[in-house]
């Protein structure tokens, strides 16, 4: 029998203080002293988030003598030389609801491992044992678990399907990329491909778990049909936990946690996808594209990562742009989303790129790059300065996509591209070199890609989609915005007798708050910052009229652009005043149009793109 020469417990030690206790046994310690040390940032989400602040308690003994403990920086910790098996013990606080954090308390648990279990130096590549721990309290009783981790078939207390007990890894690297929730959730069982999935859902919710079974085995078997297989892999699950507001989503190497709202969990058995429900769907779609695309085809930088620091690549955009691209239309290949359905969503992509105005400032490569500083790290000039690469980058996968297809003639598409990534780097473990995917496009299709990708991933001009949609039969527009909310969608002869006049801006962005006018952004150039207007300014009155979040929208349409307005507003609680020329708003609003006498050969495009996968 194996035994792992490092073995981890961990347990609750109070549920109402939120402590986990973690101990660490290490059979084989350094001669010369072991060190232990948490992450600083996790595969998936890239920015530092120092998982070693969470850590109160931390101690260790050998063969029952005390051995000294000394801190060698924010993240790690050293154990003096000794003798025999090597055991730490520490305890981290677990109150942060999200997907990249930790939490526990009488309702549920959960954990990434990477802000619980500590690696040992020097011994990242051993396999490694967990032991998880029921909570001793009668309110737990209920509790389960579900995680992607192994379970032990070789200790006394291997862990039954579901249950507490004894898990395994093969290394540092598996352990901390199968996150783990112990709750009463719900479970809904299916297969893909011959592959268990789970479906577990914690938290308050009267989810349809039919129709949530039925649609996220679609969405699965949409993409295994892309890429042809599934990864090796024992099982998948998704774990999602439905709160009151919040939406979010982190991919794991056999799994995905996710948080959104109760609301998208209950769609109706027959109606089509209401936006809140296509939202969820479209994040299950995105976290499970990530199965192949990033979790296993990956940038040679993430292949060994140093997860004590930043680790850089300008492919960011790659591995989410092209994601973000796959995860809608996958809903609409499947048919659980009309293509009307489909274009109102892309049109809103588009509308949310084009209102930011850093896209004049950053390249697509660059925000890649500096993802760790200015993406991860928001401040309230942020849309001024940066772009999204989720949201650029999955324009630019379209663009790449319309371009291989129109210039093959249908030979190779972004469908054929993804298989041969797979075929070259997922199925070997072959990291992708910075512009190694460029590369390949290049020599998959035949064609000359540098000046493409010279000018719209290493530069900053606006990407041709005008003429790109012409191509599909979809006309292309932008009209300034009518209201504070205006997201851009599809333009029906419904919508177009429905359009408002455009409303005069101050050029801003708000903070969301259903009561107060508070600043988020003051957009470059506009009337706000002409005026001297300042993210967090709350305004209170225009023209001597009291506004709110319900109202501001309605005295702005009684205003036209060159107006001069006089605004009241308290900034850090003094109240200034301030006159402000109105603007007429930029024309950053998308609306796609179906044309209606279109040519037969872009409606079979269309149809072939929308339909369609082409295969290697």
């Amino acid at each position: 029998m194996n035994i792992e020469k490092i073995h981890y417990r961990i347990e609750a030690q109070s549920l109402n203080a939120h402590l986990f206790h973690i101990t660490c046994t290490v059979l084989r310690p350094a001669a010369t002293g072991q060190k232990f040390s948490l992450p600083a940032w996790l595969p998936g989400s890239y920015m530092i988030r120092n998982f070693a602040k969470h850590v109160i308690e931390f101690s260790a003994e050998s063969e029952g003598c005390p051995v000294a403990v000394s801190r060698t920086d924010k993240n790690t910790w050293f154990c003096a030389p000794c003798e025999g098996v090597l055991k730490v013990y520490y305890t981290v606080y677990a109150h942060e609801l999200c997907v990249r954090g930790a939490w526990l308390d009488k309702q549920r648990a959960f954990f990434n491992a990477s802000c619980v279990f500590m690696q040992v130096a020097g011994q990242a590549d051993e396999a490694c044992a967990v032991t998880l721990v029921a909570p001793d309290d009668p309110e737990c009783g209920n509790w389960r678990v579900a995680t992607s981790l192994s379970r032990h078939s070789q200790t006394n207390n291997s862990a039954p399907l579901y249950g507490f007990g004894d898990y395994r890894a093969d290394n540092y690297a598996e352990l901390i990329d199968h996150p783990v929730e112990m709750s009463a959730f719900t479970l809904v069982s299916f297969e893909v491909a011959g592959v268990p999935h789970d479906l577990v859902i914690s938290g308050r919710q009267r989810a349809n778990l039919q129709r949530l079974q039925r649609d996220i085995q679609t969405v699965c078997e949409g993409h295994v049909a892309l890429f042809g297989e599934l990864p090796e892999m024992e099982r998948y699950v998704f774990l999602v936990l439905a709160v009151d507001d919040a939406y979010g989503g982190l991919e794991h190497r056999n799994s995905c946690a996710l948080i959104c709202k109760h609301g998208d969990l209950m769609p109706d058995d027959h109606a089509a996808p209401d936006k809140d429900y296509q939202r969820f769907l479209g994040l299950c779609s995105h976290e499970y594209f990530h199965l192949w695309h990033v979790k296993r085809i990956k940038p040679t930088a993430f292949i060994q990562p140093d997860l004590s620091k930043e680790v850089y690549t300008r492919q960011l955009w790659v591995f989410e742009g092209i994601t973000a691209y796959y995860d809608d239309l996958n809903l609409l290949r499947t048919g659980l989303i009309s293509l009307k359905d489909y274009l109102g969503l892309l049109a809103q992509t588009i509308t949310r790129h084009y209102q930011m105005p850093g896209r004049t400032h950053q390249s697509l490569a660059d925000s890649s790059f500096e993802a760790w500083t200015k993406l991860y790290l928001k401040s309230e000039n942020t849309p001024n300065a940066t772009i999204s690469y989720y949201l650029k980058g999955a324009l630019l996968a379209f663009a790449l996509d319309m371009r291989l297809r129109r210039d093959t003639q249908g030979k190779v598409s972004l469908d054929t591209l993804m298989q041969a990534s797979w075929k070259s780097y997922g199925k070997t473990g072959e990291g992708v070199p910075e512009e190694g995917f460029e590369k390949l496009a290049a020599t998959l299709s035949g064609i000359k890609l540098e000046d493409f990708f010279q000018t719209y991933l290493y530069g900053k001009k606006e990407l041709p989609l005008a003429d790109l949609f012409a191509d599909l039969a979809i006309q292309c527009q932008f009209r300034p915005a009518h209201s504070l909310n205006d997201k851009g969608g599809l333009l029906t002869e419904d919508t177009v007798s429905k359009q408002a006049s455009p409303y005069a801006s101050l050029g801003i962005r708000l903070k969301p708050n259903k009561k107060q006018v508070v600043i988020a952004t003051v957009f470059t150039g506009e009337a706000a910052q002409q005026a001297g207007l300042a993210a967090g300014d709350h305004i209170i009155a225009l023209d001597a009229w009291k506004v709110n979040a319900l109202n501001l929208d309605k005295r702005l349409k009684s205003y036209q652009p060159g107006d001069v307005l006089s605004v009241h507003f308290f900034r850090r609680n003094e109240l200034l005043h301030v006159q402000l020329t109105l603007q007429a708003p930029s024309a950053d609003i998308c609306l796609l149009t179906l044309e209606t006498a279109a040519t037969a050969a872009c409606l079979s495009r269309l149809n072939t793109w929308r339909e369609k996968l082409i295969t290697a």
